[in-house]
């Protein structure tokens, strides 16, 4: 059962902050703690059943105490965050498409009330509202006590692969700086260790509803790529609620270990190539949960030479609705050239934070 408690614009650190999977491996932004917290309190206010963004208005001393920010100019501090918030540009990649997008749409102050309005922008609704089958949710108290801008990133990061079927995932080094927007910082890898990842452990063990253990993979002797095992955290007052990667009632269910009688084995089963988890994930939410469909346009894909990306192809086939006689003779029939990929690291595990990046 998933608690939602909602009191009309009133702020609680047990509301849910809700996210789709894809937006939280696929986008990078770089915003101040206090930044976050702002828009993590934001997201946790917007309903499940909202069909659209509505303005949020509430009680600046309410939320500064919320952010746990103990300030005597709290009403003239919170305009110059919000106004450095509205600034903040970030990109989303979608296919072949580049979203520029701010994270607020309006900051509405009521002069002489202690009032804020914040909105947010339009263009993150897919992200946050109705999000079908797979996203995850987790309290807002697991990132308002947190100190590192970093921490809170990370933590979303690893809650969206709790259920990870072997235990752990493995990010390269690039990719996690990237998605921190921390490719300057700390350049010394030991530094970035110290700093970001060690502090975000402790703070993750103290403060949050998981925690985790990292491997270093080296190339020679260079670290390229850390593994995060990732461990649950049960706390008294998580007993009857779910928080991590869930379900929308009517939808597939994709949730807890992935388990035998779960889709992603299932899926596993007849597909040849090897592939990760995330990305048979993407295939059910783009199949909205229908194996056979995914089935289907596979047989197609068996019958259709020079293939280079089979996720991919099989992505756009679901969408575009290939039928054996296109994806036979038609589909292709205008690219020369094009060989079978086999199975590389580094091509596939750009699928589990880019899954719908093309491949070149």
């Amino acid at each position: 059962m998933v608690i939602y408690s909602y009191g009309g614009d009133c702020m609680d650190k047990n509301y849910l902050v809700t996210k789709s999977n894809y937006f939280i491996m696929n986008s990078s932004y770089d915003l101040s703690l206090e930044e976050q917290k702002i828009i993590l309190t934001l997201a946790s206010m917007v309903q499940p059943t909202d069909e659209e963004f509505k303005p949020y208005t509430f009680k600046i001393n309410e939320f500064m105490e919320l952010l746990g920010v103990d300030t005597k100019t709290k009403y003239t501090e919170i305009p110059k965050i919000t106004k450095e918030l509205m600034k903040k540009v970030f990109e989303i990649e979608e296919g072949k498409k580049v979203i520029q997008v701010a994270w607020l749409s309006s900051v509405v102050y009521e002069k002489g009330t202690g009032m804020v309005e914040l909105e947010f922008s339009p263009r993150l609704k897919p992200y946050m509202i109705k999000l079908g089958t797979v996203f995850t949710q987790y309290k807002l108290a697991n990132i308002l006590s947190m100190r590192s801008k970093y921490s809170p990133r990370i933590y979303e990061i690893l809650k969206c692969n709790e259920f990870k079927k072997q235990g752990y995932i493995e990010i390269e080094l690039e990719d996690l700086r990237r998605i921190l927007s921390a490719d300057n910082v700390y350049p010394l890898y030991n530094d970035f260790k110290r700093f970001v990842i060690q502090r975000t452990q402790k703070e993750l063990k103290k403060l949050s509803d998981i925690n985790f253990d990292f491997e270093e993979i080296k190339t020679g002797r260079k670290v390229t790529s850390l593994k995060f095992y990732i461990h649950s955290i049960k706390k008294n007052d998580q007993k009857n609620e779910t928080c991590g990667t869930v379900q929308v009632p009517g939808q597939m269910k994709i949730e807890g270990a992935f388990e035998s009688e779960e889709p992603v084995p299932i899926v596993r089963d007849f597909i040849k190539e090897n592939i990760t988890d995330l990305q048979i994930i993407k295939l059910l939410d783009a199949a909205h949960g229908n194996i056979e469909l995914i089935k289907e346009k596979y047989a197609i894909a068996e019958q259709t030479s020079d293939i280079k990306n089979i996720i991919g192809w099989l992505l756009k086939a679901i969408k575009d609705d290939y039928k054996a006689s296109e994806g036979k003779l038609n589909v292709f029939s205008n690219r020369k050239n094009f060989t079978e990929r086999k199975y590389d690291k580094k091509f596939f595990d750009d699928f589990l934070l880019y899954p719908e990046k093309e491949q070149g």
